[in-house]
């Protein structure tokens, strides 16, 4: 069974910073291989992709998040990583970690870890 273990939320004022980790408990090849990504689903939302990072080190984002956030991969520890800094208050949601290979039906999801950012 594939587990996904997401840490690092909590409550920080608006402006500020976190960093989310996800550690996945697969092979350091199949990890290495996925595609990494973080989503958050806010109340009353879509679960929408935040960031996704590939096995070749590429990078995507959502524009409301480019040039705030950063995605990063560890494939010696199998983590991914996201920086999240001049956090608003829009950011608020339940952030996700998610795994899927190209080609592949495969995916997994881990079980969310909340960012609440005040005003």
């Amino acid at each position: 069974q594939v587990q996904l273990v997401e840490s690092g939320g909590g409550l920080v004022q608006a402006g500020g910073s976190l960093r989310l980790s996800c550690t996945v408990s697969i092979s350091r090849s199949l990890f290495s291989s996925g595609v990494m990504g973080w989503y958050r689903q806010a109340p009353g939302l879509q679960r929408e992709l935040v960031a996704a990072i590939y096995s070749a080190g590429s990078t995507t984002y959502t524009d409301s998040v480019k040039g705030r956030f950063t995605i990063s991969r560890d494939n010696a520890k199998n983590t991914v990583y996201l920086q999240m800094n001049s956090l608003a208050p829009e950011d608020t949601a339940v952030y996700y970690c998610h795994v899927r290979w190209s080609g592949s039906l495969n995916e997994f999801w881990g079980q969310g870890t909340q960012v609440t950012v005040s005003s």
